[in-house]
């Protein structure tokens, strides 16, 4: 994606809005003094091994980036927040020699060094094979969820799992993870006998299992891309058509928001879609906050620049 790095910058400035005030969202939540639970998602997507930040000299996004301010940022957010969720949307690989010369060990050990909790699959995750996946999986302090990809009888079995239930404080928090088609897209060796299943059937049916098991907020991480010009799935016609999903957490197609994309859903509520671009430049955050006999609401959305002593 080309973009010059003062309008990275303005942008990202911008996407500092609170959304509060959008009539998208339930209001007063605060009233009659009740308590209040609250929760800050943290998320990135299509690192593509920038360990590093971006060279002084570099045309674009100079200084910024690395995994160095970001875990600073980061540990600055937690020391400052009681609940957080740090999430990926996939396509941790490929990109720098880090991953030609070390296929993945140092991005799967970086991620689980910042604490992240979750992360999902995408294309380029496959790109030195299933099985050298699989085996980098043995540095993650952390689990990979997705559904719509059948693992079984390949070296991934039993190393992704569907779903993740978290407990923050009070409240109780899904996770569920979406893929790609990969047939045309990732040569057939490099994913072997892997199945891709429908992914919006798949996400729904999930989601409608951990609504059941009464999470407060269901949170999809999704590596479908945010939209296309043909039928071609996507993170907008999944919030399209789901049911219990409320937030997705997109990545593949390397777009900066400005703010959070709200879609009605099938069941007539809100599902916001938001994404950091790529490369490690963003840190995305939402703020959540609970209320008894009230809906959840996003307080305040904004992704942030990540770059050598950052304030967030």
């Amino acid at each position: 994606m080309q973009i010059d790095r003062r309008y990275f910058l303005k942008k990202t400035a911008i996407a500092g809005g609170v959304i509060a005030a959008s009539s998208l969202f339930p209001k007063n939540i605060f009233a009659n003094n009740e308590e209040t639970n609250s929760i800050s998602i943290l998320h990135t997507n299509d690192v593509h091994s920038h360990l590093e930040p971006f060279p002084m000299d570099s045309s674009q996004y100079a200084g910024l980036g690395g995994i160095a301010a970001r875990a600073e940022l980061i540990k600055q957010i937690r020391s400052n927040v009681e609940h957080v969720l740090l999430l990926d949307a996939g396509d941790v690989f490929q990109g720098t020699p880090f991953f030609n010369i070390y296929k993945g060990e140092p991005e799967i050990k970086a991620m689980s060094m910042m604490g992240y909790d979750a992360i999902t699959i995408g294309n380029h995750d496959f790109d030195a094979g299933l099985e050298n996946f699989a085996n980098q999986l043995q540095f993650a302090k952390f689990p990979v969820v997705i559904c719509n990809y059948d693992f079984s009888h390949t070296s991934m079995e039993n190393k992704a799992i569907p779903y993740k239930i978290f407990f923050k404080g009070k409240l109780k928090i899904g996770i569920l993870g979406v893929g790609i088609e990969l047939n045309g897209l990732v040569p057939d060796e490099l994913f072997g006998k892997t199945i891709y299943l429908e992914p919006i059937e798949h996400a729904n049916k999930t989601a409608a299992y951990l609504r059941k098991q009464g999470c407060d907020l269901i949170i999809c991480l999704s590596h479908l891309g945010d939209r296309y010009f043909d039928d071609k799935v996507s993170d907008e016609i999944l919030a399209k058509e789901c049911y219990d999903i409320d937030l997705i957490i997109g990545g593949h197609t390397h777009k900066f928001f400005d703010s959070p994309r709200v879609y009605r859903n099938r069941n007539n509520g809100n599902t916001v879609v938001n994404q950091v671009g790529w490369a490690g430049l963003q840190l995305g955050r939402l703020d959540y906050s609970f209320a008894r006999m009230q809906q959840k609401k996003l307080v305040k959305a904004h992704n942030v620049a990540i770059r050598e002593k950052t304030n967030e």
